[in-house]
C-alpha cells in the first residue's frame, strides 16, 4: 500500500463511478478509519423529503469498506453489512463515519454512524451500522 494514506484512500474513491455520480466526498480518513459527506438535494430524497435509505446504505456501505479496508491495509471488499435507521435524514449534509473496531489479517469488523448536519455544524444521528470487510484477494478465491 503506498506510504501515504490520504492519497491512496482519495484515489480509491476517484475510481469509483457510483460515489462521483452521487457528488460524495471523502472527508477524512486514517488508519483505520473514513468519513464520507453528501450534501442534501432534492435528488437524493424520497417522496417525504428525507434522504432516501438507499442513500444512507450506500455511506454506510462505503465508509465501512474504507474503514476496514485501510485496517486491513489495502484493497477490500464488503462482505455483510447491517443498518438500523433510526430518525429521518433531514439536514444539509449527510456525513457517514466508520471505524475498525476488530481487525485479524484477512478480515475487519467495523462500525459506522451517519449524522445530517445543520448550516450552523449541528449533528444529529440518523443511522447506525456494522459490517465485515475483507481483504480482496481473499473474497476473490473464495468465488473460484
Amino acid at each position: 500500500m503506498t506510504t501515504d494514506i490520504s492519497d491512496f484512500a482519495h484515489g480509491i474513491f476517484k475510481a469509483q463511478p457510483f460515489s462521483m455520480f452521487l457528488g460524495a466526498e471523502l472527508t477524512a480518513v486514517g488508519p483505520d478509519s473514513a468519513e464520507i459527506r453528501i450534501s442534501n438535494r432534492p435528488e437524493i430524497q424520497q417522496q417525504h423529503g428525507f434522504v432516501h435509505g438507499g442513500v444512507l446504505s450506500y455511506l454506510a456501505d462505503n465508509a465501512l469498506t474504507f474503514a476496514g479496508g485501510l485496517a486491513l491495509g489495502g484493497d477490500a471488499l464488503t462482505a455483510e453489512y447491517k443498518i438500523n435507521y433510526i430518525k429521518p435524514a433531514v439536514g444539509d449534509v449527510v456525513i457517514a463515519r466508520a471505524q475498525a473496531t476488530a481487525t485479524t489479517r484477512r478480515q475487519a469488523v467495523c462500525q459506522c454512524s451517519i449524522y445530517v448536519a445543520s448550516p450552523e455544524g449541528d449533528e444529529r444521528l440518523v443511522a447506525v451500522a456494522q459490517g465485515t470487510i475483507v481483504t480482496a484477494g481473499e473474497r476473490a478465491s473464495q468465488e473460484n
